[in-house]
């Protein structure tokens, strides 16, 4: 298993070390890893002038995996925009050709209290939502902002291909098939005609899958009803814009994005693999980050890219052994429960594995 990987800003090296530590214990049971780091995101700047260097690049292209922790901070926000850090992250996502996003958002029963919403409507909470990663407004052309008539104009391009909308939904409804058998399509049909397109799509594609029981949403509505009754859904499908928003909106029912992994996935299973949340550079080197959203990243890892359910299950159950044990990270963190570090919850998921 050639695995490259990224530990990036802020909290990233923090949570990236416990995330290693749960590979070591694979290696020393004799599983053949082998390990690249690189340079992504702002630490890649400082050194080299691009978020997304040369370097880099091959590392990445020559791995079967990517596990990635976190990118971006104030620290870089004055520069030109094509070497701020997100744009190595768009830029790694575009060059491994990683377009469907998955983020499962799954609430532990230990942390029903920590969820913004009341234990009956999140308890029980599994959701899979599917985001088309490398297309949308984000990547359309043309883009930027120019000077007509003497004043200022930004533009930016939504543009799907029916290409692009197919593979998704495939992913999609494939994923569906091993879950409750349920689609959410959203969309903004009423005012988007390149959601009509979306929606076209999903509709001829839903042919192919009998068994999936497809329905379609208005974008505001599903925020709305992803915190009126988020358990009315299984799979959402949705584009770039839609899904990065939805996805956060979701992390929330679950008590912390600190929690929740994420895969980005190429037509052949290759990934990207990291956590929801962002760099926390308010936090960064004081080893009070939660890793668990990048140790259950090397679980999606084991499970979509090598395979390797068995493994994939042992990372799972090993994080809800240490939850249901009590332990938890600040922002997870209740009266009556053990608050610990960072590396301390490595060495407690260490342990239990």
């Amino acid at each position: 298993m050639k695995i490259c990987y990224l530990p990036g800003d802020g909290i990233g090296p923090e949570i990236m070390a416990q995330a290693l530590r749960v590979l070591d214990v694979f290696r020393k049971e004799g599983m053949k890893i082998e390990l690249e780091q690189a340079l992504l995101g702002g630490v890649a700047v400082d050194a080299t002038g691009s978020p997304y260097p040369e370097a880099s690049q091959k590392l990445a292209r020559a791995a079967d995996a990517v596990l990635l922790a976190a990118v971006g901070g104030p620290k870089w926000d004055t520069l030109p925009r094509p070497q701020r850090p997100e744009r190595g992250l768009l830029g790694i996502r575009k060059d491994l050709g990683l377009f469907a996003n998955l983020r499962p958002a799954v609430l532990y029963p230990e942390l029903a209290n920590a969820s913004s919403l009341k234990p009956e409507i999140v308890s029980g909470l599994d959701i899979m939502i599917v985001r088309e990663l490398t297309g949308d407004i984000y990547f359309g052309e043309p883009r930027g902002i120019s000077v007509e008539d003497g004043k200022r104009i930004g533009r930016n391009t939504m543009i799907y291909s029916e290409d692009e909308i197919r593979r998704i939904g495939h992913v999609a409804f494939k994923a569906a098939q091993k879950r409750g058998k349920k689609v959410c399509s959203v969309d903004k049909i009423n005012v988007l005609e390149t959601t009509q397109l979306w929606r076209d799509v999903m509709i001829e594609l839903s042919a192919e899958y009998p068994d999936i029981e497809l329905s379609h949403m208005l974008v505001d509505n599903a925020a709305m009803q992803l915190v009126r009754n988020p358990k009315q859904f299984d799979v959402m499908v949705t584009g770039n814009m839609f899904g990065d928003i939805l996805s956060d909106e979701a992390s929330m029912l679950t008590g912390s994005i600190g929690m929740l992994p994420s895969a980005s996935l190429d037509a052949n299973n290759k990934g990207m693999y990291e956590p929801c949340h962002g760099s926390a550079p308010d936090i960064a080197g004081k080893n009070l980050a939660n890793p668990l959203a990048t140790i259950l990243s090397v679980a999606m890892m084991m499970r979509y890219t090598f395979g390797n359910e068995a493994a994939a299950a042992r990372i799972e159950a090993a994080a809800k052994k240490v939850l249901a044990a009590g332990y938890r990270t600040g922002d997870i963190y209740e009266p009556g429960t053990k608050k610990v570090s960072c590396s301390e919850m490595g060495d407690q998921v260490v342990a239990a594995l």
